[in-house]
């Protein structure tokens, strides 16, 4: 955009310094005494957008954030299932056979012993 007007202004330069210049003969000045002014003029069309302009840098990175909280304690698991019981253990083996007791003292005789019979009450 910036050279859209300068470029026909040196075109135009360019190509009147090539030309013969004719003689200018200045005309005696005519004196007008100005009178009550006219109706404003329409108005002008509108000018042309300007171009779009570059696009910026990238600014620089930010700063690091600071840590976060510690996390809150999780909550306490189940217990866990029981065991299954154990298999039944197997039999002993048997013991041995004792040995014979000792034999028992011979015991006395009734002798002398009285028993005694209430009779039977009429």
């Amino acid at each position: 955009m910036k050279y859209s007007i300068v470029f026909p202004v040196v075109l135009m330069s360019i190509a009147l310094t090539a030309c013969e210049r004719a003689v200018v003969v200045q005309p005696t000045p005519v004196l007008t005494v100005p009178g009550p002014a006219g109706p404003a003029g329409p108005t002008g069309a509108g000018g042309l957008s300007g171009s779009t302009g570059a696009t910026g840098s990238t600014g620089a990175t930010g700063d690091m954030g600071s840590p976060g909280y510690t996390g809150a304690t999780g909550a306490k698991g189940n217990t866990g299932n029981t065991g299954d019981t154990g298999a039944t253990g197997n039999t002993g083996n048997t013991g041995n056979t004792g040995n014979t007791g000792a034999t028992g003292a011979k015991g006395n005789t009734g002798g002398d012993t009285v028993v005694i019979v209430p009779a039977p009450q009429q």
